[in-house]
């Protein structure tokens, strides 16, 4: 009965990282062919996740309203303080691509997943082995090496990074710690906090559209072409959201950065394929060392959880021993009862 409920939960975990991976690779795509000069020239890309998180709501109140998800209290002011750092990443990293070079926003990228260490350390406590520490720093350099190129960076440019690195990591470590504090499921969650964080980057983002692209929203000439990836658009995103709460659910802040790194792959090939962007060997080399350190940081979890057993055995045979001492029961037999136990889990 353990083992198929243990094959069960690696089946759902599988199925929320590829519906991750997938949705937030289809999501790319199509947000290129809407937002690119030689697509349909969609350049607001603020005002467009108001309209993903829009949809997200949408859906959420329709969940709701039919009985299919039950709503748990979270705190007005939890919900406020998580949308505005959600929303400040979301700006932040709009703003960071705009003023840096690809280069420097691609690093700024990739140092999210220390980041992440460092603060789920100073908030949480938590520690990370030495075989961790190492596959993370091979998925990082794989990555780097496929992606950055051309690294320039100015005092305004390096501050938005600064802020939106910090309020990414920020924001992927709440959504774990409001699912635990609250025992709230990730779309009940998501459906909390989608339509504020629409209502205010609806309110907001043709303001700082305009600061980055210099457009106005309603000067755009709206196509049915247009309108269609907008939709597409959407659709996608809110797959894409929903996945990523089940994810940090399930794993944690740290892993899904490692693993949402196999989107980059992702992007590389399918860019390569659909648009005709270079493959070179230096491209194939990062993903190369970057997947292998995706393969090493799941053989080190998995080892790191696999050594905490017998820890936790101990444990239980010591609070066992002492149960049966109170009672005055035979030593010999509580340790033989511990034992056989751990070797039936």
């Amino acid at each position: 009965m353990e083992r198929e409920k243990k094959q069960s939960s690696a089946v759902s975990d599988i199925g929320a990282w590829a519906l991750n991976v997938v949705s937030s690779v289809g999501l790319i795509m199509a947000n290129k062919q809407l937002m690119s000069p030689a697509g349909y020239a969609f350049v607001f890309a603020t005002t467009l996740t108001g309209f993903h998180f829009c949809m997200t709501g949408i859906i959420g109140l329709v969940s709701k309203a039919s009985g299919y998800t039950t709503q748990k209290k979270v705190p007005l002011w939890e919900l406020l303080w998580f949308s505005i750092v959600a929303n400040t990443s979301i700006t932040g990293m709009n703003l960071s691509l705009m003023l840096n070079s690809v280069g420097f926003y691609q690093i700024s990228k990739l140092s999210m997943i220390p980041v992440v260490c460092v603060m789920e350390w100073i908030l949480h406590g938590k520690q990370y082995s030495s075989k961790v520490k190492v596959a993370v720093m091979v998925v990082v350099v794989g990555v780097g090496v496929c992606t950055v190129t051309d690294v320039k960076v100015n005092a305004q440019g390096f501050l938005c990074a600064f802020v939106a690195v910090l309020s990414t990591s920020l924001q992927q470590i709440s959504i774990g710690s409001l699912q635990k504090k609250y025992a709230i499921g990730s779309f009940e969650l998501l459906s909390q906090t989608a339509p504020i964080q629409a209502l205010s980057l609806l309110l907001l983002g043709p303001f700082v559209d305009y600061f980055l692209t210099g457009n106005l929203l309603p000067t755009y000439h709206l196509s049915s072409a247009a309108f269609f990836f907008i939709l597409v658009s959407c659709s996608l995103a809110v797959f894409c959201n929903i996945s990523q709460y089940l994810c940090i659910g399930r794993f944690s802040a740290v892993s899904f950065q490692v693993l949402g790194h196999m989107k980059t792959v992702c992007v590389l090939i399918l860019g390569w394929l659909l648009f005709d962007s270079e493959l070179t060997f230096k491209n194939i080399l990062g993903m190369a060392i970057a997947v292998l350190g995706m393969l090493l940081y799941s053989w080190a979890v998995e080892a790191d959880k696999a050594t905490s057993l017998p820890k936790h055995g101990s444990d239980h045979v010591k609070l066992l021993l002492k149960e049966h001492e109170m009672d005055g029961s035979s030593p010999v037999k509580d340790v033989e009862l511990g034992v056989g136990g751990l070797s039936r889990g």
